[in-house]
């Protein structure tokens, strides 16, 4: 069975990119895998932009293959296209204030200092998203090799307050927010 758009029947599931609910009657995406837990498939249900972030490629084959009214298709299609292009891109889960000094990047290795933003990272294994860590905004573009980071880090960073929201967009249109560690 293909990948597939539709409404949601009920108020019951839950995006697997933000893991915010899916409102009933609002559009979803549905990724058909194999059932890791037994015969048939399974589908993993998707905001559709959060989709276009994080499952480009099904994304993109389900747009190609269906003629229904898909709103924003435009948008969907050119943000899919960006993380697809930029595969690391897939990774990303938000962005937040380090609570503390202990975490290190997972570009320079070096500890992300308490208070500093940093961009959370996870890895797609086995139709879950695994935390994986976290990296220095001045450490983006080496580790997810564009600067174009922006909305993918809002899309799923919700909690954020607007002037938080705010700051981290100052923060990202710099080129080097926050200077990244010396390598020795």
């Amino acid at each position: 069975m293909a990948h597939l758009f539709e409404p949601a029947s009920s108020g019951r599931s839950k995006c697997r990119g933000c893991a915010r609910p899916i409102q009933r009657g609002e559009l979803r995406f549905g990724e058909r895998v194999p059932n890791p837990f037994g015969g048939g498939e399974a589908t993993l249900w998707f905001h559709p932009l959060c989709a276009a972030y994080k499952r480009p490629q099904a994304l993109l084959e389900a747009l190609a293959g269906t003629t229904d009214g898909v709103p924003d298709r435009e948008g969907l299609e050119r943000a899919a296209r960006g993380s697809a292009a930029h595969e690391r891109l897939q990774r990303i889960d938000g962005a937040e204030r380090s609570p503390t000094g202990q975490a290190k990047c997972r570009s320079c290795h070096e500890p992300i200092v308490k208070g500093s933003w940093r961009i959370r990272v996870v890895f797609y294994e086995e139709g879950r998203f695994a935390p994986g860590g976290y990296v220095h905004l001045g450490c983006r573009e080496a580790y997810f090799e564009t600067g174009g980071i922006l909305d993918p880090v809002l899309q799923f960073s919700p909690d954020l307050s607007d002037a938080d929201r705010e700051a981290l967009g100052r923060a990202l249109g710099t080129q080097q927010s926050e200077p990244s560690p010396e390598r020795p």
